[in-house]
């Protein structure tokens, strides 16, 4: 009987010992499901910017203006202007002509920073398309890269645009280049401010005309001397017809006299 009962505790510890584990895995709460993240973004590309240098360089021919804005260092200037996408920058630029059609004394005597100015004062710091100019206008006198003192005018002539300071009013001649953030316009002439130039610079002399050819108005000397052989020709000529008409005056005359012995 004793023997019996100590067989059934012993099933029954048994029967503890391996239910516990099963007991306690049931009793423990799920794991928690893995959180999956979002993708990351892709990078923004990086904003394309426009060299002004090299769009100068390739069209125009600008060759002049450029020349200038990289003596004085504005080129750089006009670039940092052009990367802030957020303003922009307007850009009025002479072609080679319009330098040329002035004086070179009217650049050379200027300063470093008249020079300096004089170009800074060809741009707006603010990108302007062509269909602003209109409202811009109403505006005037607007300021440029220059400051305040150095102002334009601008003016809509059934939709051609002109550009007037003090001594000049050239039209825009054509776009160049005008997607936001950046503008050049061409012009024909130089913007001149009142404040760099106290009178109308003068215009370059015009080209001396070529030299006419003189070669088919002056005789040669080979027509001369043909001329002068023909002419002695023709004397010649003279004088013997001269000869031969006494000397048959001369056989007239003294056949008359012939018969008039034989009358007598």
């Amino acid at each position: 009987m004793m023997g019996s009962k100590a067989a059934i505790f012993a099933t029954a510890v048994l029967a503890v010992l391996f239910s516990t584990p099963a007991l306690a895995q049931t009793s423990s709460p799920p794991a928690p499901a893995p959180v999956s993240l979002p993708p990351s973004p892709a990078p923004a590309p990086a904003p394309h910017y426009v060299d002004l240098a090299e769009l100068l360089s390739v069209a125009g021919p600008f060759h002049t203006f450029l020349n200038y804005l990289e003596k004085t260092n504005v080129i750089e200037t006009f670039q940092s202007q052009a990367n802030n996408t957020k303003v922009g920058i307007t850009v009025f630029v002479p072609k080679d002509s319009a330098f040329a059609a002035l004086k070179k004394s009217t650049f050379s005597n200027l300063t470093s920073d008249q020079l300096k100015t004089l170009l800074l004062y060809h741009a707006f710091p603010t990108f302007y398309s062509l269909a602003e100019f209109k409202n811009l206008s109403s505006l005037n006198p607007v300021n440029t890269f220059a400051g305040s003192p150095y102002t334009l005018n601008l003016t809509d002539d059934m939709g051609s645009i002109y550009v007037q300071s003090m001594w000049s009013r050239p039209k825009i001649a054509s776009s160049v280049y005008a997607t936001k953030p950046v503008a050049v316009y061409a012009l024909n002439k130089v913007l001149l401010p009142m404040q760099l130039f106290s009178k109308d610079p003068p215009l370059a002399p015009a080209p001396a005309p070529a030299p006419e050819s003189g070669a088919s108005d002056a005789p040669s000397p080979a027509a001369g001397k043909a001329d002068g052989l023909a002419g002695g020709k023709g004397d010649s000529t003279s004088a013997a017809y001269s000869v031969g008409a006494v000397s048959v005056a001369n056989s007239l005359l003294l056949a008359v006299a012939g018969c008039l012995m034989l009358l007598w």
